[in-house]
């Protein structure tokens, strides 16, 4: 099972994601191939909605050219000449790495989802019935509890975990000095930081670790494909918003893509691939592999945003991730997990 959803290397291409279609029908669609460039997380979701787009007749003969890997390195590989029409990054300074190079328009989240097309939250992945009986942020930094999180200098969904570990003691009346003691400690029983979010549930899954800092989408995923595994919301985390964009020379065919993506039926396939959705009136319901597949998506009791408590992801990537002066790129390097 655990093969299911091995990662897939950042610029291995698989071509004809989704074939469904391809004979005869409208004569753009049937021409159409377009270029499929993502972080590894959301793989299964995108052939899912290719396959259900695939079935209408805006998307009817289109093809896909697909690369997924580790977020920032998808995005490097873009901006390096990897061919791409339609991205979907982790994070969306990873979009704005390639409006700086001039191959998104600086237009790409003025849209009402603000670029966004996906959504999930930070959770606790843990062995099944959680045999050390991990509860929330706090029991993370006890002595003997092995964590596995994706490195931040590659993967998109490691930042994503840090902000909301950071989150834990900031918004809840702790000072940045608190918190940064607490990043230090949680680093400290890091005990494996693979290249991708993809990468670091294979790891756990492996055995390696007691806990995985995780999207709640990739548990999800991994229980639908066998895997033994629970997890817990912990009381504070933070909303994940991945983004989307086309890039200023796609094919004409991508503007359609990326308007079913956002539309309820794209929605729909990303729900069942355990993404929460990002437009209302969505059917969650009989989400396999969710804990409560009729309730899949619990609202946290405190769910931090970019917007609402780190202003941008501007001004957090240079307080945070900065390659030399990033607080976070400065704990892990003093707790030699760096690779």
């Amino acid at each position: 099972m655990r093969h299911r959803i091995r990662a897939v290397s950042a610029l291995a291409v698989v071509v004809g994601m989704a074939l469904a279609g391809c004979g005869g029908g409208d004569a753009a669609g049937s021409s159409a191939t377009l270029s499929i460039v993502g972080f590894a997380v959301p793989e299964a979701a995108n052939k899912a909605i290719a396959a259900e787009w695939n079935k209408t007749e805006a998307g009817k003969g289109v093809r896909f050219r697909t690369s997924y890997g580790a977020s920032g390195d998808q995005s490097r590989a873009v901006v390096s000449g990897l061919k791409a029409d339609y991205v979907h990054f982790s994070v969306s300074s990873d979009v704005t790495r390639l409006v700086e190079a001039g191959l998104v328009e600086e237009s790409w989240d003025d849209g009402p989802n603000k670029g966004i097309v996906s959504s999930s939250v930070v959770v606790l992945a843990v062995r099944k019935g959680n045999p050390k009986n991990i509860q929330g942020w706090d029991d993370l930094i006890k002595p003997g509890i092995g964590i596995v999180t994706p490195n931040p200098a590659s993967s998109g969904a490691a930042r994503w975990n840090a902000l909301a570990a950071w989150g834990h003691i900031a918004a809840n009346g702790g000072t940045e000095a608190q918190a940064e003691e607490y990043l230090t400690k949680l680093f400290a029983n890091v005990v494996s930081l693979p290249g991708s979010g993809r990468d670091a549930t294979t790891t756990f899954l492996g055995g390696t670790g007691d806990v995985l800092l995780a999207y709640e989408n990739e548990t999800i995923l991994a229980r639908q494909n066998g895997e033994d595994l629970d997890w817990v919301l912990p009381p504070t985390t933070i909303l994940i918003q991945n983004p989307g964009a086309i890039l200023t020379d796609a094919d004409p065919k991508a503007k359609e893509w990326l308007d079913f993506v956002l539309g309820p039926q794209g929605q729909r396939q990303f729900a069942l691939t355990g993404f929460r959705p990002i437009i209302d009136g969505v059917d969650t319901s009989g989400i396999e592999g969710a804990l409560d597949p009729n309730d899949p998506f619990p609202a946290p009791r405190k769910l931090l945003t970019v917007d609402t408590d780190f202003e941008s992801w501007s001004a957090l990537s240079k307080k945070f991730f900065d390659e030399s002066d990033g607080i976070v790129t400065k704990v892990i390097a003093a707790s030699g997990k760096a690779k």
